[in-house]
């Protein structure tokens, strides 16, 4: 059997569509309607935008944490979160978790280097394009960035906070996120990160300037091939 991946949420729409992807994309690589077993905890997303407004990254540490000691109890094997921006608390995470995790920015950085990409576009929540979550992961393999300016990061998470997370998703928001991404294509970016989970709801290849990066499907694959892997070793 495939290993049981565990699902840390955090806003709806990117844990629904990280869910998804594992469950429509598992036959693939499982056989006709087969995909790993799966579990998920989500705690209410105001406690965590509680924690990231005042700064409080061990307070989101212990959201996770929390979430990750309930997985552990429902039989994950290993766990994943379909959310990037808090992801910077990963660093106080990872000691104490009882289970190992997949990191995000780095499924998306090796992509981006095994994929040819040389500078990459970051685009996210204030919360994120301010942090080194992905500076730190792509640095280290080699990989050139830019974040969105002041202007930018306030419109992108408007968007993101009022918009994306309930599921509205309105022609205004793709038109906003394409001048962004432009911008980021005229300054030598050769790929965008869809590094907030919702934004792949209305972002894509076929209406960016540039290639993307979707973190949310990307993550959720990587578990895929993990979970396959891990019923292999134990075979």
């Amino acid at each position: 059997m495939p290993d049981h991946i565990g699902i840390v949420g955090c806003s709806a729409e990117g844990a629904a569509l990280c869910y998804r992807t594992i469950c429509a994309e598992g036959a693939q690589l499982l056989g006709p309607h087969a995909h790993p077993e799966i579990s998920m905890h989500t705690p209410s997303l105001a406690d965590y935008v509680a924690c990231l407004e005042r700064g409080d990254r061990q307070g989101v540490a212990a959201l996770m944490l929390d979430s990750a000691a309930r997985l552990a109890r429902a039989g994950a094997d290993f766990l994943i979160c379909p959310d990037n921006t808090i992801h910077q608390a990963m660093p106080d995470v990872l000691p104490r978790s009882p289970l190992p995790w997949l990191h995000i920015a780095e499924v998306v950085a090796d992509e981006a280097v095994a994929r040819g990409f040389r500078r990459l576009g970051v685009t996210g929540t204030r919360w994120l394009v301010d942090s080194e979550v992905y500076p730190d992961k792509l640095t280290a393999v080699g990989l050139e960035f830019l974040r969105p300016t002041d202007a930018e990061r306030d419109e992108t998470n408007r968007i993101i906070m009022d918009e994306l997370v309930y599921g509205v998703l309105k022609p205004e928001a793709v038109a906003a996120f394409q001048r962004v991404i432009g911008r980021m294509k005229d300054q030598g970016c050769d790929a965008v990160i869809l590094g907030c989970t919702e934004i792949p709801l209305i972002m894509n290849d076929g209406n960016s300037p540039l290639p993307t990066l979707d973190s949310t499907r990307l993550l959720a694959r990587a578990a895929l091939r993990r979970a396959v892997q891990g019923a292999t070793t134990a075979t």
